[in-house]
């Protein structure tokens, strides 16, 4: 029996990671750049992002955070300060030695520009700024009266990632990384765990992925953190991203940059600092959290546009009608508001043939709305929703879907995440010895998470490891990272904490 004709090809189940780029080509979102490893993000992508980033610019500036900017450029001498931190991000950056470019005639008549003016000092491009942030609060704190400093930065970085992967993994990608210091540890971790909470709930909320969240072992953790904190995303291919995390840096960082203040009883301390941080990889784990082998699926709530609407016009004389009928429709809905924002509506009406509709499931949008001749006369619209097969219409009065529309995003955007849900629970076994753990990864195929009793060192979680191409991805908050006391499944002491394993993008 055939495999029934999809509009992305290879299938998920045939190729994985191709069908994951033919969809990002398919949905017209980014592309490679000239420059190996980045990437240019087209407008639906970067959509995306932008509602991305402003929803969640709400929610920081709500926690009392505000928003800054700092240089692209940080001097080698700030990360030699900071050894540990600088050593985990040393292989992955970019270094400018010289500030010009000379041109040189060559013997065949070209000209080749050189580099020039070779620069006392080299400078980093910005792989993560908690040196240059550092030196910035060093000079902002005097007293505790100054503290805490809660500041967030909307910037790119730059880490020169060998296996590049559109979203996934670029050298230069987009993100937030937030900076903060405090007169106490106490209140640092309760920074950090705050953060940690904002970004559980916008991936569930707002992206419809239901993550794992929990604290990273020490040897998984961020260069230079005394704890970080991550929210673990499980796609449909079963493998683990680490779509953010949340770390408190202790007074590591401020020791190496001297963030000190006068403290209350007039002694000089150094600031408990944290740092924080998502990144455009949140898109690429939200095409693999819910896209189908018929192209993107978007979450209502970050949809570049929720509702397009296309109008059918087989007959010249009723072309003018339609398109104007589908105009004052999409009017009408933009005059409305769901989940706090006026709705995103857009009109196709392009003279471009019958490959309109596969455009825009490819494209992911969550309501299609079509209207022809007939719809005119009837006054009803035709609906086609992405979460439901692409040939599925209902036709439905245009009065009832304008009262409607807001419950039917709403079950679009709970669908997806109970999906993602049901896909997550189903795919998660937990187990109870080593040999069980061992069984689950033996394959090279996907791989369930597992979830097992843990007290072993770190040399013992390294062999692991490596032994099975797997990594803890969290020691889960809550329920889930907790049970009744049972053998450690490697060192065989009693725990009651338990560890997340899986295979990891």
């Amino acid at each position: 029996m055939s495999k029934p004709k999809t509009a992305i090809t290879p299938t998920r189940e045939d190729d994985f990671p191709e069908w994951y780029q033919q969809v990002i080509k398919a949905a017209d979102m980014a592309e490679n750049s000239e420059v190996r490893g980045c990437m240019v993000i087209k407008p639906w992508g970067y959509g995306i992002w932008e509602l991305i980033q402003r929803q969640l610019d709400k929610k920081f500036k709500e926690t009392g955070h505000q928003n800054a900017y700092f240089p692209l450029l940080i001097p080698v001498s700030h990360l030699e300060k900071e050894a540990q931190h600088a050593e985990g991000f040393a292989t992955e950056c970019a270094v400018v030695t010289h500030h010009r470019l000379e041109a040189v005639k060559q013997d065949d008549g070209t000209t080749k520009m050189v580099p020039a003016g070779k620069l006392t000092e080299p400078f980093v491009v910005r792989p993560t700024s908690e040196t240059v942030i550092g030196a910035a609060f060093a000079r902002w704190t005097q007293s505790y009266r100054d503290l805490p400093l809660l500041i967030n930065q909307w910037a790119n970085v730059m880490r020169w990632e060998m296996r590049p992967r559109l979203f996934l993994r670029t050298a230069e990608f987009l993100w937030q990384e937030g900076h903060t210091a405090h007169e106490t540890a106490d209140e640092a971790i309760e920074e950090t765990r705050l953060i940690h909470g904002v970004y559980e709930k916008f991936l569930r909320d707002y992206l419809a992925i239901p993550v794992i969240a929990g604290e990273k072992s020490e040897i998984e953790r961020f260069p230079g953190a005394d704890m970080t904190l991550t929210v673990e995303a499980m796609v449909q291919d079963k493998k683990a991203i680490q779509a953010g995390t949340s770390h408190y840096l202790g007074q590591n960082f401020a020791k190496a940059q001297e963030i000190t203040f006068t403290a209350r009883d007039g002694s000089e301390q150094f600031a408990h600092t944290t740092s924080w941080g998502v990144s455009t990889r949140l898109i690429g784990t939200l095409i693999m959290a819910h896209s189908d082998d018929d192209g993107l699926v978007l979450p209502p709530r970050v949809a570049t546009s929720q509702i397009v609407i296309i109008p059918v016009t087989p007959k010249e004389d009723t072309k003018d009608a339609v398109i104007d009928s589908c105009h004052a429709l999409a009017e009408t809905l933009r005059a409305k508001s769901w989940e706090g924002e006026t709705l995103r509506v857009e009109v196709d009406d392009r003279d471009s043939g019958g490959g309109k509709k596969w455009n825009w499931v490819k494209k992911g949008v969550p309501i299609r709305i079509e209207i022809g001749p007939r719809d005119l006369e009837s006054r009803k619209v035709c609906l086609q929703r992405r979460d439901q097969p692409a040939n599925e219409k209902q036709f439905i009065d245009k009065e009832e879907f304008l009262q409607q529309v807001g419950n039917i995003l709403e079950e679009i955007q709970s669908g997806l995440l109970q999906s993602a849900i049901d896909f997550r629970n189903t795919n998660l076994t937990e187990v109870e010895t080593l040999a069980e753990l061992e069984n689950n990864f033996s394959g090279e195929g996907p791989a369930n998470w597992v979830i097992s009793p843990w007290a072993a060192s770190n040399e013992e979680e390294e062999e692991l490891s490596k032994k099975h191409k797997i990594s803890i991805r969290c020691f889960p908050v809550g329920e889930l990272g907790t049970g009744p006391e049972k053998p450690c499944i490697v060192s065989g002491k009693p725990t009651t904490r338990r560890a997340v394993w899986a295979r990891s993008y």
